[in-house]
């Protein structure tokens, strides 16, 4: 992903784990700012109303002033909103707990008392007697209702979404029942839910499979698509056998990695060193000019503490311990290239997939797929930044359990983003996008006039076509890390997944909101951390 300006040959840009749409083949903090923005109206000296001026003390009462006035009214939503999840996490909730004789800890208790719950989830338009049109739907399939919530549809205007549990716990049951429901003309996009707890399976309707702990990721240890320890003819080092052979020993460490064991430390030979050198040399001077601020501020940070620099390759597990240390992210090696699905569920438990090896040293300023370089000193750097890893892992936790489509809109939102986005600072434009931060061309290509660069919209990312062989001819821009996410998370709301998850970061897993006595304990959570929030807006 890294091209040389002088290079004849058609600019390759930086790449990633994912293969996107599919028409392609992919072949390939700023920390938070302690100091407050002195350009703030509400730190700037106001003008004095008096002739004389006004003393600090004077000036610290009336900032104090304006600070208690402007959380006045954040404090009376804040007080309602507490209210309603009181009320909620207030509800007689069935025990989630049991305690184990052989065991002096407390346990989540896994099993369950009742029947394999069987969900079809369809939505209708809004006519007299479409309802009923759909129970007769289930009668002729002979099941038993057991249960059905709505709510208004996020699909089908005017409409509602339907949640119905039914007595059919067999394969060729809930397959007669979603055609006799398909052939209601009101009803849209009819899916098999079922019991998300146990990943049940019934063909195309049924909720994809996706990790619930971050140990699961290790079933991605050998689910690559290319690349790793197999070159393609057109790769510079297909006909260099020292060097396949050095791939190959690298990616064998990747593929034996388990969850909680030490990260793999790679010694580096003389060679790879140099390569490395050159990559960094130069794509270090070109980063002040181009990177964003939050980029700007972590990077000495690396230098500092995980041993970057010219003279060597950091190693992993150094980079890993210092990104728990700032946003609780943590690097895990690869083989290759992962599936968007499995790449994108990794970053829902905050975990990037990085790899080890380092492009063929005949041509240090090009490769035709990610390597060290292009991750460490791409991707890394902005894994330190709070606002950023929101960002990356919203884009995860909205792939958990998504459909192929979702996740094709999803792969391309990153695309756009963390691999290729750029964003604003004042009347600037700079690069936060891997892509462009790990390639010396389209770094200064980007933010020129050249390509066309428009207000990052997560719905119109999603569908945007683009190459993956040439420059991008668009590019998308982003006000700020926090208005994208904000804009992201309205954008995986309209998602047709019909449950909600959160990652609880104590267990390093992934919950399903999907029963009542989930969502009330989280409702408690949420209660106990906004009256922490209350107490603490007080005494401001």
């Amino acid at each position: 992903m890294i091209n040389d300006d002088e290079e004849d040959s058609a600019p390759v840009t930086g790449g990633s784990r994912l293969t996107g749409p599919a028409e392609r083949n992919l072949n390939a903090n700023r920390l938070p700012a302690f100091f407050p923005d002195v350009d703030s109206p509400m730190f700037r000296r106001p003008e004095p109303v008096f002739q004389r001026q006004k003393t600090e003390e004077e000036l610290e009462a009336d900032l104090e002033r304006t600070a208690k006035e402007m959380t006045k009214e954040y404090k009376a939503q804040l007080r309602s909103t507490v209210r309603k999840v009181q009320k909620l996490s207030d509800r007689k909730a069935p025990p989630m707990m049991h305690n184990n004789p052989q065991d002096s800890g407390t346990h989540y208790n896994a099993s369950t008392d009742r029947m394999p719950r069987t969900t079809l989830f369809f939505s209708v338009h809004d006519m007299v007697g479409a309802l009923d049109e759909c129970l007769r739907a289930l009668k002729r399939a002979s099941v038993s209702m057991t249960r059905i919530e709505s709510r208004p549809s996020k699909s089908v205007d005017p409409g509602y979404d339907f949640f119905v549990d039914v007595d059919a716990h067999t394969t060729e049951l809930v397959q007669r029942v979603i055609e006799e429901v398909k052939k209601v003309k009101v009803v849209r996009d009819v899916r098999f839910v079922g019991n998300v707890e146990e990943s049940a399976v019934v063909n195309e309707h049924a909720v994809p499979w996706f990790p619930r702990k971050v140990s699961d990721l290790d079933t991605f240890a050998e689910k690559v698509l290319e690349m790793g320890e197999e070159l393609s003819s057109d790769h510079p080092g297909a006909k260099d056998p020292v060097y396949r052979r050095r791939r190959y020993d690298i990616v064998q460490k990747a593929k034996e990695y388990r969850t909680g064991q030490p990260l793999p430390r790679i010694d580096y030979t003389p060679e790879e060193k140099e390569t490395w050198r050159q990559v960094y040399t130069r794509l270090r001077e070109m980063y002040p000019k181009y990177a964003c601020r939050e980029f700007l501020h972590v990077f000495p940070l690396l230098e500092q503490n995980c041993g970057y620099g010219p003279d060597g390759i950091p190693q992993i597990e150094d980079i890993s311990r210092f990104l728990k240390d700032c946003t609780g992210f943590t690097l895990r090696p690869v083989m290759g290239l992962l599936t968007p699905r499995d790449f994108l569920n990794s970053l829902a438990f905050r975990v990037f997939h990085s790899t080890q090896y380092i492009r063929h040293h005949s041509d240090p300023y090009y490769t035709p797929e990610p390597d060290c370089c292009h991750e460490l000193m791409g991707h890394v750097p902005l894994f330190a930044d709070p606002n950023f890893a929101e960002l990356a892992q919203e884009i995860g936790l909205a792939s958990l359990g998504a459909s192929d489509e979702d996740i094709e809109k999803l792969a391309t939102i990153f695309w756009f983003t963390a691999e290729f986005g750029l964003c604003r600072e004042g009347g600037d434009v700079r690069a936060f996008g891997a892509g462009l931060l790990s390639s010396f061309g389209e770094l200064e290509y980007a933010l020129t006039e050249k390509p066309e660069k428009r207000t990052f919209d997560p719905s119109q990312a999603a569908v945007q076509k683009y190459p993956i062989t040439q420059y991008q001819p668009v590019y998308f821009v982003a006000d700020s890390f926090r208005d994208a996410t904000s804009k992201l998370r309205e954008f995986n709301s309209m998602m047709r997944r019909p449950f909600q998850v959160r990652y609880n970061p104590y267990t390093q897993s992934v919950e399903v909101l999907d029963t009542k006595d989930k969502v009330q304990h989280f409702a408690r959570t949420i209660r106990n951390e906004m009256q922490l929030l209350a107490s603490a807006l007080e005494q401001l």
